[in-house]
């Protein structure tokens, strides 16, 4: 097998999908017994000390990170379906079956304040959401 190029690697991780993607890293870290970190949890370290604005989160105040639950996609599952492709970057079949599969994990161990933010957004479009 020829070996591909940094640039060859990035254009074939590219044209993967997030479950691709994912399946992918599981398997990476299954064969070479490492645990690879989340980019969102390096996006979110400055937000570490920020603490919820009401008392819904479930985690202690000292905890940086959160899951995101989608519940329920309410009257607007077209909205929501949508709301969520932005939020996940999910492909329209896959984001369509994380909706219809609710409740269900959308985001996992992003910051407080992003999820407090894609609660929000979510809920304007009639979701139902909780953190875990």
């Amino acid at each position: 097998m020829a070996k591909l190029s940094t640039e060859e690697l990035l254009d074939q991780f590219k044209d993967m999908t997030l479950i691709e993607l994912s399946d992918f890293v599981k398997a990476f870290e299954e064969a070479f017994d490492v645990e690879a970190a989340a980019p969102v949890a390096v996006a979110a370290a400055p937000a570490a000390g920020v603490a919820a604005a009401d008392g819904e989160a479930a985690a202690d105040e000292g905890d940086a990170e959160v899951d995101v639950v989608l519940e329920a996609a309410g009257d607007k599952k077209i909205q929501v379906i949508k709301e969520v492709r932005t939020l996940t970057s999910l492909g329209l079949k896959d984001a369509k079956d994380l909706v219809e599969a609710a409740p269900k994990v959308l985001l996992e161990k992003i910051a407080k304040e992003t999820a407090e933010q894609a609660k929000e957004k979510l809920e304007a479009v009639g979701a139902t959401v909780s953190f875990k």
